[in-house]
């Protein structure tokens, strides 16, 4: 598995409000065997994560999800009947929708939870791996590098992201746009870059989360072209030829061919920085027949948008559940500059000369990017 699959999802035409395009992604049918729901944690945001041995995570922590495979909250595989999602209660209108849950510190990223129910946080997953991409430093003892480089690695490492109430207009439009019924992801354009996709398994899940996009993180990038970009074109369909149609069935064979032609510019022009990608996956979690992933872009500096992400497949390698996160130009070029110093086993004049460099520009890049500690002072 090195790419992402998406079969069984067809888009829909896109809603436009101002810099922000929302492209919903529908399924036939929904996933059998697998259900989402959030925890919401009460606070202020700000959470605590211990990672056992290695120490703790803190970072922004508004949510997590539950994925529930189990018999009684996923529907039994292959029954066809309906179910409702883990923490779903019944009642009138204004009955919770959600499970809310004091702020402890959480037990690591993925926790297994009573049941064939495991609790993960939504993004965390992604960046972490992103965080610890060759966190482990040198990993030979080259007189260049410093005796902290020698000794932590990259510790600590920090990344900036944005919460998605300060992306211009992605609020108003979450709020504004039409759900379709069997609506089961989106995919997020901003100034028509594509900014995150977003899948789930069920049509139900999607309604009960769809709100939860303005709580996810976004790069500097997202919020820079949604501060600064200007608003994109709309989708309009023609029909032309009105002497031919005579008929409703003859309106409605062209209302779809509007619709096919739709989805096909879609995937060509938009969707194929994601889909044509070949990622590295990371085994998070076994889930029955579903497994948790998290994975990284090649880190290549070609200009295209790159995303990490975390997605569940199932045993067939069809994508369930699907997060990703764009990451910003300085993002991609410490990844590319990572994977180049460990593939040049950190010998300063072999990755440079893999960059097609000289060493001194290689280590003006080192600074750059951050990573002075590495080095000795006199290097």
């Amino acid at each position: 598995m090195n790419r992402l699959e998406l079969t069984g999802l067809t888009t829909r035409p896109a809603q436009v409000w101002g810099g922000i395009r929302l492209v919903p992604l529908v399924r036939e049918a929904p996933v059998e065997g697998l259900r989402l729901h959030r925890e919401v944690y009460e606070g202020l945001g700000a959470g605590l994560v211990e990672l056992g041995p290695r120490g703790h995570y803190v970072s922004y922590i508004p949510h997590g999800l539950v994925a529930d495979w189990s018999a009684a909250g996923a529907g039994a595989p292959g029954s066809g009947g309906q179910s409702a999602a883990y923490g779903t209660q019944l009642g009138g209108r204004d009955a919770p929708r959600t499970l809310r849950l004091p702020r402890p510190p959480l037990h690591r990223m993925a926790k297994r939870r009573p049941g064939d129910r495991l609790r993960f946080l939504p993004l965390h997953l992604a960046l972490e791996g992103y965080l610890a991409l060759h966190f482990g430093g040198p990993s030979t003892a080259w007189e260049e590098w410093s005796r902290q480089a020698l000794r932590d690695g990259l510790s600590p490492r920090a990344e900036d992201a944005y919460l998605g109430w300060s992306v211009r207009g992605l609020g108003d439009a979450l709020r504004i746009f039409e759900i379709h019924p069997d609506q089961c992801g989106v995919m997020v354009y901003v100034s028509d870059a594509l900014a995150a996709a977003f899948v789930v398994p069920h049509p139900e899940d999607y309604r009960l989360l769809h709100a939860s996009l303005v709580e996810d993180l976004y790069g500097e990038l997202v919020h820079q072209y949604g501060l600064y970009g200007a608003p994109v074109a709309e989708f309009g369909a023609r029909i032309r030829g009105e002497e031919h149609i005579r008929t409703l069935a003859g309106l409605r064979a062209a209302a779809r061919g509007q619709q096919r032609a739709w989805e096909e510019a879609h995937d060509a022009l938009f969707a194929r920085e994601l889909l044509d990608t070949s990622y590295g996956f990371d085994r998070v979690y076994r889930m029955g027949s579903f497994t948790l992933w998290r994975f990284l872009p090649p880190f290549v500096r070609d200009g295209s948008g790159q995303h990490i992400g975390e997605t569940i497949t199932d045993h067939k390698g069809r994508v369930a559940y699907l997060k990703t996160f764009r990451l910003s130009d300085a993002q991609i070029r410490r990844g590319h500059l990572l994977h180049t110093l460990a593939g040049a086993d950190w010998e300063l004049s072999r990755a440079a000369e893999a960059l097609g460099s000289s060493r001194e520009e290689l280590v003006r890049r080192i600074r750059a990017a951050g990573f002075s500690d590495l080095l000795k002072g006199n290097v």
